[in-house]
């Protein structure tokens, strides 16, 4: 089963990504995760991506497509796989079919979560990373035990540039204009539904399970 994932930051894809890799035992492959590491390492990409990602700017389809191709032919993908931050555009999305049409595959369903704006502010705006490990907590949904402290290594948890709330609207309104075609490239397929992102996560977990369990529901 190959799975993408749509929808803003702050929409909660990338949570439900992880439950349902986990319900369905499928590689979960996040792009803002593949592209966090590379600027760790600072390897090429990851040099020429930093910029982007700093300002809150989506990163050139070049080196996203790039990521991508590199990831889905690992052998976990064999599989099937959850992809979830890519594609992010129509350019991204033909790029990803000619990948899967090599690989003699498709895609299974397209899940796009739904959120406003206003909400996606206060949820990123109260989000803080630890420094060291990479762990992620949220002032109110998910506190560390001792403030400015991650439980897993005592490590500083910061806020990041791009979860500051002015990043974070350029980053939604980049998102915004530049995924609506792609909603629309998805939805001409019959395999694309929409998934209330403003519900708590067990019940938008839920409303995912029983889409993937009914495909007539497509």
């Amino acid at each position: 089963m190959i799975l993408v994932l749509l929808g803003p930051p702050g929409s909660g894809k990338g949570t439900q990504a992880k439950l349902i890799a986990e319900a369905k035992k499928l590689p979960h492959i996040s792009l803002g995760d593949l592209l966090r590491e590379e600027v760790r390492i600072e390897s090429e990409i990851g040099k020429r991506a930093k910029e982007f990602m700093d300002a809150g700017k989506l990163v050139p389809d070049e080196l996203t497509i790039e990521l991508a191709k590199k990831r889905v032919s690992r052998p976990d993908c064999q599989v099937g796989f959850i992809m979830d931050g890519f594609p992010r555009s129509p350019i991204q999305a033909e790029a990803f079919d000619k990948m899967l049409k090599e690989l003699n595959r498709s895609i299974d369903f397209v899940l796009y979560f739904k959120i406003s704006e206003e909400e996606v502010v206060s949820r990123l705006s109260g989000r803080r990373s630890c420094k060291d490990c990479g762990a992620v907590y949220h002032l109110e949904n998910s506190p560390p035990k001792t403030a400015g402290k991650c439980d897993a290594c005592g490590g500083e948890l910061i806020l990041r540039k791009d979860d500051d709330p002015g990043v974070i609207r350029t980053r939604f309104e980049v998102y915004d204009k530049s995924t609506k075609p792609l909603i629309d490239y998805y939805g001409k397929t019959g395999k694309m539904v929409e998934i209330d992102a403003s519900l708590p996560i067990d019940k938008a977990f839920n409303n995912v399970l029983k889409i993937l369990a009914n495909a007539t529901a497509l």
